[in-house]
């Protein structure tokens, strides 16, 4: 009920959350490294990890914008069939990849891929999926493999302080990322997608897509906690720092 509060709060419906009297509402246990990067001790089995299929879901994806999933909601064959079952009517289906271990293997990782019109991963993802297709070479040169190979539309890659790629069928762009003093990057790739989303889905070109993202990410990077508060002025005012 406190999440469920918080959402209301924030102006967002939680008419299609399911409720567990079996398992407690999931829960993440965080230890920062050196330089605010975490590591991640995801306890299961929570109620997440049995989400019913719901014929009302089903009808709210077939008329949503897009359908977002992580690969991580995977970890339990009962969400992988329901999973599946609301991809087959989604317009369009956003991969993020989070490859937390020990919850993820190749052949799962790969089932995704195939079924995503747009996936978002990490540097670190990027070169254990490249090693799975016995790829090497640069960013560039996996990415338009594993495109091709699975038949994504638009990939995106996230590079931390380096910034963020992306490659679709009008070719390769790279944004330089916004320099940040980091807190804890908790949330950063989460809140990176969800910007990247907001402007793409208008129809907006990727290059504005990718630095919109980035300043939401940097800045969310630049707070404590998964779901920090940014402004638009925040937003305008780090991406008025690069031309």
């Amino acid at each position: 009920t406190e999440l469920q509060s918080f959402l209301k709060g924030k102006g967002v419906s939680t008419a299609l959350i399911q409720t567990d009297d079996t398992f407690p509402t999931g829960t993440v246990n965080v230890r920062l490294e050196k330089g605010g990067s975490p590591s991640y001790e995801i306890v299961s089995p929570v109620a997440w990890d049995y989400i019913r299929p719901d014929d009302r879901v089903k009808e709210m994806v077939k008329s949503a914008d897009a359908l977002v999933f992580g690969s991580l909601a995977c970890r339990t064959e009962r969400n992988k069939r329901t999973l599946f079952e609301y991809l087959e009517v989604a317009p369009i289906r956003v991969l993020d990849v989070n490859l937390r271990a020990p919850f993820y293997a190749q052949p799962l990782i790969e089932a995704l891929l195939a079924k995503a019109d747009l996936v978002k991963m990490n540097d670190e993802e990027l070169a254990l999926i490249a090693s799975w297709q016995g790829i090497g070479g640069d960013e560039r040169h996996q990415l338009d493999y594993i495109k091709n190979k699975f038949g994504i539309d638009l990939l995106i890659l996230t590079k931390g302080k380096d910034g963020a790629a992306c490659l679709d069928e009008s070719g390769y762009q790279e944004h330089p990322g916004f320099p940040v003093k980091v807190q804890d990057t908790i949330g950063s790739g989460d809140s990176f997608l969800a910007a990247f989303l907001s402007k793409y889905l208008k129809g907006e070109n990727t290059l504005e897509c990718l630095a919109f993202a980035g300043a939401v990410g940097a800045l969310v990077a630049t707070k404590a906690g998964g779901t920090p508060e940014v402004t638009a002025q925040e937003i305008q005012a780090l991406m008025g720092t690069k031309a």
